[in-house]
């Protein structure tokens, strides 16, 4: 049986496991819990009723969070010609055409994300089952595939986060960092809930979100009302 510590005990007293909580008092609630000795994230965690398997069902898309995500993110950029130029420009971390390619076939995955330029994506396609696993693998439909390699950028740094439902059916994303105020955790974690529920497929039935709860790093978690 898995013990928790002195001080995730002391947050649960705090907490009431048969409650669900309205949004704005959920974050309230986690501010006044026990915080790590680092500053962790606070996390949303979404339950789907949908099929995962199902080409139909597939939940996926991006979402910019209005007060970013508080972390630094590595992008690199699979490209060449004068698209290097750009990317350098707009201070990618890395970039690259085929060397970045066999380099990252070799089990560099230093990076938080991933663009490429559609010239590139015949000789990405070689490294799908290394970036897909991770969410790494650059795709049209979260604009990460793009030959406006700036804009790109500069989207991914004011905080934008693709977000992917998993073979559970579940979504789990980061809506800022413990030391964010309420006001930008409250507005981080609404538009996430916007943009997962803009994005049911049209072949779900009945309800779509069948659980949500929100947590900070090594904290029990609060239902939330759907």
């Amino acid at each position: 049986m898995k013990t928790h510590s002195k001080r995730y005990r002391e947050s649960e007293k705090s907490v009431d496991r048969e409650k669900t909580y309205q949004l704005k008092e959920a974050i309230t609630l986690i501010k006044k819990l026990v915080p790590v000795k680092f500053d962790g994230s606070v996390d949303l965690h979404f339950n789907l009723n949908v099929d995962s398997k199902k080409s139909d069902q597939m939940v996926r898309g991006t979402v910019v969070l209005p007060h970013g995500t508080g972390k630094k993110v590595r992008v690199a950029v699979f490209c060449k010609g004068e698209h290097e130029r750009e990317a350098n420009d707009a201070k990618a971390d890395l970039v690259g055409g085929i060397e970045l390619i066999d380099r990252v076939a070799g089990g560099f995955l230093d990076f938080d994300c991933a663009i490429a330029t559609p010239e590139m994506m015949k000789d990405l396609s070689k490294l799908g089952k290394v970036l897909g696993p991770r969410g790494l693998m650059p795709s049209p439909k979260t604009g990460t595939v793009t030959n406006d390699i700036k804009k790109a950028i500069e989207d991914v740094r004011r905080g934008k986060v693709e977000f992917r439902v998993d073979k559970q059916g579940g979504v789990h994303l980061s809506v800022g960092k413990f030391s964010f105020n309420e006001n930008q955790l409250y507005d981080n974690a609404s538009r996430i809930i916007e943009a997962l529920t803009e994005a049911r497929p049209a072949s779900v039935k009945g309800r779509f979100v069948k659980s949500l709860s929100i947590a900070a790093s090594m904290n029990p978690g609060l239902k939330l009302v759907i």
